[in-house]
């Protein structure tokens, strides 16, 4: 049998037979009319790239260990050659990581892509913004200054407040009592690895979102459009135009606003000894460190906060209405901004001390986020389908 391949079927393709007809599938997938919000994925895309490379090129000099740390980091700004540059590009790209994976989730929220049968897509996007944030308070610690090590400190004893095993499940995350070398490398170790488990989930993301298309925002309007478009080159070149915009915003944070990538008490090496006066998170961590603070009870934050994120998950089978888009949802509309508004309110209290009117606009903000998800899409999906006379959802867009 001559096993000899034409040269012209080219040299990979041959051996990896696969790889065109997913070239293919990537080039002529439809895609709705979506409007600029969903070129938000592809930029979560870049970001995430940018905080791998350069993550991988920090792990190089970075050393986990109590009298290392905070020199090592050091080091890595002052004396290995662009480190400055590498660092910034991490340290930035969190942030902007996050602003983008935020209003991602938004926008999800706002056009119903959590519903049949995008389920999957839905909670496959939880479990990455869950991870994100593990391995973001992950290498919040690392440095070793004053804030990562309180901060931490006061995070990690939260779960010490669940009944029964609190203390012992404390000592076994860290190590030790309290936070020290051990803890300072298995953070690194956790950081390190949670990057290639995200890359893992991101594949997973899209083949879920490839399973059953991208949603149309346009099917509840008065004048649906049920047009597609391949993704290539239309929304190649939209989403090439984003990244652009992405990266001169990017470019414009590390090299002009470099005083927003940290805190000033994180240049102070970590002191056990000497509790700096506010204790606050980075902006993107700060609403659940916001929700800890607002109940009195450490258990009850703990509870209230792990909620604020259960609740999510639980919104395909909350909202089970057949229309999807707020903008043609009245009371919708109005829970959804309402929502953004105690986001951003939870955000900025977090980022503030403690004081009687932070406290109480967090609580104010919590009561939104709940009333908002357990009552008032229930309560819209249940008249919506009442005068639609659906029991089931309607047609996905």
């Amino acid at each position: 049998m001559n096993d000899t391949i034409p040269p012209s079927r080219g040299w990979l393709s041959s051996r990896l037979p696969f790889l065109k007809p997913l070239c293919r599938h990537m080039a002529r997938f439809p895609m709705p009319p979506v409007n600029l919000f969903w070129t938000l994925g592809a930029c979560l895309m870049v970001a995430f790239g940018l905080m791998f490379v350069s993550g991988l090129f920090l792990s190089l000099h970075y050393q986990p260990d109590l009298s290392r740390a905070f020199d090592s980091v050091e080091a890595i700004e002052r004396r290995v050659p662009s480190g400055w540059l590498i660092r910034s590009i991490h340290t930035g790209g969190v942030s902007m990581l996050f602003a983008a994976l935020y209003l991602h989730v938004g926008r999800g929220l706002w056009y119903g892509s959590y519903k049949a049968l995008r389920e999957l897509v839905w909670l496959s996007g939880l479990v990455m913004m869950l991870l994100f944030m593990t391995t973001a308070f992950a290498g919040y610690v690392l440095p070793w200054g004053q804030m990562s090590y309180w901060g931490a400190t006061v995070i990690t004893h939260a779960v010490e407040a669940i009944p029964g095993i609190g203390h012992g499940l404390l000592v076994y995350l860290l190590g030790e009592d309290t936070l020290g070398g051990i803890a300072l490398h298995r953070f690194f170790i956790l950081h390190f690895t949670l990057g290639f488990i995200i890359a893992t989930v991101i594949g997973l993301h899209v083949l879920c979102l490839h399973g059953t298309g991208s949603s149309n925002p346009t099917l509840d309007g008065p004048r649906p459009d049920r047009t597609t478009r391949p993704f290539a080159p239309f929304y190649v070149v939209k989403d090439c135009l984003a990244v652009c915009v992405f990266l001169a915003l990017f470019a414009i944070l590390i090299f002009f606003l470099p005083d927003l990538l940290g805190k000033l008490d994180n240049v102070i090496p970590a002191n056990s000894l000497k509790t700096p006066a506010d204790i606050t998170p980075e902006w993107y961590l700060a609403p659940w460190f916001a929700m800890l603070r607002a109940v009195p009870s450490r258990l009850g934050g703990l509870i209230a906060a792990s909620a604020s994120l259960l609740v999510l998950f639980a919104l395909p089978w909350l909202d089970r209405s057949p229309r999807h888009n707020a903008t043609y949802r009245p009371l919708v509309r109005l829970g959804m901004g309402l929502f953004f508004i105690a986001f951003i309110t939870l955000i900025l209290a977090g980022m503030n001390g403690a004081t009687p009117l932070w406290v109480w606009l967090s609580r104010a903000a919590m009561l939104v986020w709940f009333l908002v998800f357990l009552v008032l899409l229930p309560v819209s999906a249940y008249r919506e389908r009442k005068i639609t006379g659906s029991s089931t959802q309607g047609e996905t867009p």
